[in-house]
């Protein structure tokens, strides 16, 4: 059997995407292929209820009937967290626990597909980060990595160093035009001088970067005010905390942003209405803005959402989830999949 730990050095790489895909096209070639998250980590609570969508998910695209516990054996909350650095949980208890389910799930399987959660070192509290999971199931690595600057090697080259002899190799992923040529023509061949299989370079798809206004407010709540499109893309948001002709200086300098204001600061809105590349305003505190502003972007078609949090809970929740980034749904998979069979070696990964 075929046993795959997909991980990272960092969050929101695209893990879950690059996964199911995998998996999908493992199937496609005949095998019968099973799937775990170890470490539950995609929690929108705090307390110990299995609340991770990464698996479930995975019951979708996969076609897959396994129980939630079994997929997901570990829920790594806070308050699991907090517990196990007080010494409520026992290590060896836990690693018994991934043991039994994976063998479980693994049952008649040709391949297994394996989830990390967050980071590779992720879980080292309980002496569960990726590279203990990858000793007690005897899983092969392969890291899913995003490289913005040259220094990411680095923490790249720690994590090598860390999974030895498992780790099979890295995909690079989301990787933007302006590093692709040299992502292809230096670091590659330097990672192999270094022993470290690169068995694809991914590029930068809009479609995968960033999420909908319309996803937004289904996080956040709220009202949307005007009767434009809110299928726009947004992969990064800014604040708009300063005075108007500031805030214009900065929003000119951005593309595909959300402004996060208050209510009450029309001429941050005004401003963000100038730019081009705003393509939403998010006003917070409850407070609707006048209606010149909603005159204004109702006219160059720029949603505007109210809600009810102050700036700083809205932008940090906001960020959270373009972090997170469209890599979690059925669209994304399929795009994901697309992505794979043009810029990756699968024959090496699933052979």
């Amino acid at each position: 059997m075929n046993t795959l730990l997909v991980a990272s050095t960092e969050e929101s790489t695209g893990k879950t995407a690059l996964a199911l895909s995998l998996g999908q096209l493992a199937q496609e070639r005949g095998a019968s292929v099973g799937y775990m998250k170890p470490k539950g980590t995609r929690l929108q609570s705090n307390v110990g209820k299995t609340l991770d969508a990464d698996p479930m998910l995975a019951r979708d695209i996969l076609d897959l009937d396994s129980e939630m516990h079994e997929m997901e054996p570990i829920v790594y909350s806070p308050t699991f967290i907090e517990g196990a650095i007080r010494g409520q949980e026992d290590a060896t208890e836990l690693r018994d626990r991934i043991g039994e389910a994976f063998d479980a799930l693994s049952e008649d399987r040709d391949m297994m597909i394996v989830e990390g959660g967050g980071r590779y070192t992720t879980g080292g509290i309980v002496d569960l980060a990726e590279d203990d999971v990858a000793e007690a199931i005897d899983a092969d690595v392969l890291l899913v990595e995003r490289i913005q600057t040259a220094s990411d090697v680095d923490e790249l080259l720690a994590a090598a160093d860390r999974f030895g002899d498992r780790l099979e190799g890295v995909v690079f992923n989301a990787v933007s035009d302006s590093m692709y040529d040299m992502v292809e023509s230096d670091v590659v061949p330097f990672l192999q001088t270094r022993d470290v299989s690169v068995h694809g370079v991914i590029p930068h798809d809009r479609t995968l970067a960033g999420v909908t206004l319309s996803d937004i407010t289904n996080e956040l709540g709220g009202d949307i005010l005007t009767n434009v499109d809110d299928e726009v893309f947004v992969e990064r948001v800014l604040v708009g905390a300063m005075s108007g002709e500031s805030a214009l200086r900065h929003f000119r300098r951005t593309k595909d942003a959300a402004v996060i204001t208050g209510g009450d600061r029309s001429d941050v809105q005004t401003a963000a209405l100038e730019a081009p590349g705003v393509k939403a305003l998010i006003l917070t505190g409850g407070m609707e803005p006048p209606g010149a502003v909603l005159g204004k972007a109702q006219e160059r078609n720029v949603p505007v959402l109210v809600v009810q949090s102050d700036t700083l809970a809205t932008v940090e929740r906001a960020e959270e989830l373009i972090r997170g980034g469209r890599v979690r749904d059925v669209r994304t998979v399929e795009t994901m999949y697309g992505l794979l069979n043009e810029h990756v070696d699968v024959d090496a990964l699933l052979d």
